[in-house]
């Protein structure tokens, strides 16, 4: 972090460390487990070359006549033609130890060896035949047992541990049986796994070697982007703040293309436009020396000012159908201290900020807008609500000599399925109004207020908001609103204004809830800026088909999901994916869900300009498919347990799946986005 600081400002220092810090968070993530998948992958690998190394070599083995090899000893004719046998395969195999051994099945504690090959540079000694051993350990004892009564194909032990001098090794062992069948010894093929330690050292060294080289490579990107986009053209703001500030005479204009980033962009702008109204006020001023004209400019270019950093131009986003949204600002005096904010973190994710900083007039107006700059720029970082808020804090924390502070909502709504996740640094709660209801108010817990405690921790909320849902976002300006009595509209009041105007879109909530204020105080002057900002969640009326819960039935759900989607941009592939999901659950709802009985299912169909939303419903048995633990894909298909690879299949091809009992139903919904 010092280094850093010496070559970049501390704003670029303290991103560049962020940025930083999530990559190689991100880069220790993928060694680990890239690490792990080799690990698993060569481990397979092993496992299935040295079962088909056993199962070779148990056929060179006579199963009729191990009890004969130990009755006449080495000196039998076919013990030593197979013992030659398995020595040389031992050797072609390059394998350290094959060996041939009777299990005690009393309790698979000793067992007698027939047949031991060493292979070569391998570190054991030949064990005589006839002669007993104990058995290594539990882990042993167990795969024997299981090899002997018929309920084990085969088994591989890992030994990589407590291994009293023997390097790490794979033993693979098969049952040897008799011609009638019958388990009576137990083959067993030990490989060294020195190659696997040996490969896994080239890749870890390439996996980190890589992170580290695209670390590297994304901060200096990184860097390069901040100085050019952000750190110079702030700076270039300020010397040219500086420099009018001390000269008064004009400069360099700014201009509009100071950098991509349109908050900077509209701060240069609005400087430039500043610069040439004080130009003008100055030039006033040497005739009209007023002090209270001299005010009123200045009170006026920051009103501008301020004006211009808001989203003022309504409908903002004209080309999307799938949300509305309006806002008004109304300071107490000339500038204030509140504002709101809205602007997509991409085309899927909309962010909703609203702020009240402490106090009103100019010095409330600067801090509002350093807040609102560095809201905006930080979730830009790809960050939920609450880490976003935490880093605001941290930045205005190390530079708030006047120990000033700012409430803040802020909010990221995904579109495409009105998931809204949340943070409250000491804002009011806002209040939501689900279709055909009242708006309410939404409580969640408050984090601490922003700039008066450095490291402060912030908690995500998460809501949704469907079709037809409305989101009310406000200061306290509103619900504090005061007549000439010192009576004030309350919270109580607010709801009431907005559930008279509850049908209409957002700008006629907002303007009906101004009226109804405006009436309320009268004569009164304001005591506080008052903010609002309304969104209404866009969208078809869902449509909807009940059908008799049985299979025959599957052809007419189709027919209406492909009827209501067959103007979207839903691609072939995607429709096959949601046709196969469809299949899954609709057949199990009419083979399970109401067992020997009749009984009916509902299909309920949603869908923006993003996505599809199917939810099916049902009043059989409480049953959540999603509680059943995944099956193991690694697994084949004779060792996996039955049943469950639909529902998997199901969460595999959608983007989202959830289920609910709900008022006596089952209701099990998927997502599937179109892009």
């Amino acid at each position: 972090m010092k280094f850093l600081k010496k070559l970049f400002s501390n704003m670029e220092a303290n991103i560049i460390s962020f940025t930083m810090l999530i990559l190689l968070v991100f880069s220790i993530m993928v060694s680990v487990s890239g690490y792990g998948s080799f690990t698993t992958a060569f481990e397979l690998e092993y496992d299935t070359t040295t079962y088909h190394m056993a199962d070779t070599a148990a056929a060179i083995v006579n199963g009729d006549e191990i009890d004969l090899y130990l009755e006449e000893g080495a000196d039998n004719e076919n013990y030593q033609h197979t013992k030659l046998n398995l020595d040389t395969y031992c050797l072609k195999m390059d394998v350290s130890l094959i060996y041939v051994i009777k299990v005690d099945t009393k309790d698979y504690n000793h067992f007698i060896s027939v047949f031991n090959c060493v292979g070569k540079n391998a570190p054991y000694t030949e064990w005589e035949l006839g002669s007993e051993h104990d058995t290594t350990n539990d882990e042993y004892r167990e795969t024997y047992r299981k090899l002997y009564d018929g309920s084990l194909d085969y088994g591989t032990i890992y030994r990589t541990d407590d291994l009293r001098g023997a390097p790490p090794h794979i033993t693979t062992l098969v049952p040897l049986k008799n011609s009638k069948g019958e388990t009576v010894a137990i083959l067993c093929v030990q490989r060294m796994m020195d190659r696997m330690v040996e490969a896994r050292r080239p890749y870890l060294i390439l996996i980190a070697g890589s992170a580290a080289v695209l670390m590297l490579i994304s901060a200096i990107v990184s860097a390069v982007y901040l100085r050019r986009q952000i750190i110079r053209p702030i700076h270039k703001v300020i010397r040219e703040a500086k420099r009018f500030a001390a000269e008064n005479k004009p400069g360099e204009k700014l201009g509009a293309d100071i950098s991509y980033i349109e908050d900077i962009s509209v701060l240069a702008t609005s400087i430039d436009k500043m610069e040439e109204e004080m130009l003008q006020y100055i030039d006033h001023l040497t005739v009209a020396t007023a002090e209270k004209e001299r005010i009123g400019t200045e009170l006026s270019l920051a009103t501008a000012i301020q004006a211009n950093s808001l989203p003022n131009t309504f409908p903002a986003f004209p080309d999307r159908t799938d949300f509305d949204i309006y806002a008004s600002m109304t300071p107490a005096k000339e500038v204030g201290g509140d504002f709101y904010d809205f602007f997509f973190i991409d085309d899927d994710h909309l962010a909703l900020v609203i702020a009240d900083v402490s106090g009103k007039g100019i010095p409330a107006a600067l801090f509002m807008m350093v807040t609102k700059i560095l809201v905006n720029e930080v979730s830009q970082f790809n960050a939920t609500p609450a880490e976003v808020l935490r880093l605001v804090n941290e930045r205005i924390c190390k530079h708030n000599p006047e120990d000033m502070f700012v409430t803040v909502w802020l909010g990221f709504l995904e579109l495409s399925t009105g998931k809204l996740i949340s943070a409250n640094a000491g804002h009011e709660d806002p209040a939501v109004m689900r279709k055909d209801g009242d708006f309410e108010l939404l409580k969640s817990r408050h984090g601490f207020v922003i700039g008066a405690m450095d490291a402060v921790k912030y908690r995500d909320f998460e809501f949704s908001l469907a079709p037809g849902d409305k989101l009310f976002l406000y200061t306290d300006g509103l619900p504090e609103a005061t007549d000439l009595n010192d009576r004030m509209i309350t919270l109580s009041g607010m709801l009431d204004a907005l559930n008279q105007h509850k049908e209409k879109n957002p700008q006629g909530i907002i303007e009906g809830v101004i009226r109804r204020v405006n009436d309320f105080v009268g004569e009164a002057p304001p005591f506080d800026d008052m903010t609002m900002v309304c969104l209404e969640m866009k969208g078809e009326t869902p449509a909807r088909l009940v059908v008799d819960a049985e299979c025959d039935e599957l052809d007419k759900v189709n027919s209406f999901i492909h009827q209501h989607l067959s103007n979207t941009d839903l691609s072939p592939k995607k429709m096959m994916d949601l046709d196969l999901a469809v299949e899954e659950i609709f057949v199990n709802i009419a083979n399970y869900a109401y067992g020997d009985e009749k009984g009916t299912a509902e299909i309920v169909l949603s869908k923006n300009n993003n996505a599809v939303s199917l939810t099916f419903v049902d009043q059989g048995a409480p049953y959540d498919p999603l509680a059943k633990p995944d099956p193991d894909t690694t697994l084949s298909a004779s060792e996996r347990q039955i049943g469950g690879l639909g529902i998997f299949l199901v969460k595999k091809v959608m983007d989202e799946t959830s289920y609910e009992y709900k008022d006596g139903s089952n209701r099990f919904t998927i997502v599937k986005k179109f892009a």
